[in-house]
């Protein structure tokens, strides 16, 4: 009777399935990885590299936000985190993905995923014209400190 539940267990690592609950906020990481290949990855790349002008690399990059006053608001009012057509729901679950994803090494030890209801707030007041001055600001807030 024990063997069945190994099995599943092995069949689900081999496969690559990651257990509920492995990453902080993120309830369904393959919703997340496809809404990143629907919503993110045609101008953020599909490693998060970005093009270093037009859409900011995420990768290495993207957590630090979190480090810094006006950070955490800021990933949440980006226009396409802000605009896309995804529920609250989906997108926090993408939201503390990409986190995760592409710059692991600076989430803070202290972090609090994104929730459905924090990204219903900050959506209601997307950045528009200021989000490149925005950007600059923040990242000139901890472009100083130690990069890992």
């Amino acid at each position: 009777m024990t063997r069945r539940p190994v099995l599943l267990l092995l069949i689900g690592l081999a496969v690559g399935a990651a257990a509920p609950g492995a990453i902080p906020g993120v309830h369904d990481e393959n919703q997340a990885h496809v809404d990143y290949m629907l919503k993110c990855q045609g101008c953020h790349r599909p490693d998060g590299s970005g093009d270093d002008q037009s859409n900011p690399p995420m990768r290495g990059i993207v957590a630090r936000f979190l480090t810094v006053p006006g950070g955490r608001e800021f990933l949440g009012r980006v226009p396409g985190v802000a605009t896309t057509n995804l529920d609250n729901e989906r997108l926090a679950n993408l939201l503390n993905w990409t986190l995760y994803r592409f710059d692991p090494q600076h989430v803070p030890a202290d972090f609090k995923p994104y929730t459905p209801e924090e990204l219903g707030r900050l959506r209601q007041n997307p950045l528009r014209l200021d989000r490149v001055e925005t950007r600059a600001r923040l990242v000139a807030g901890f472009a100083s400190g130690p990069s890992d």
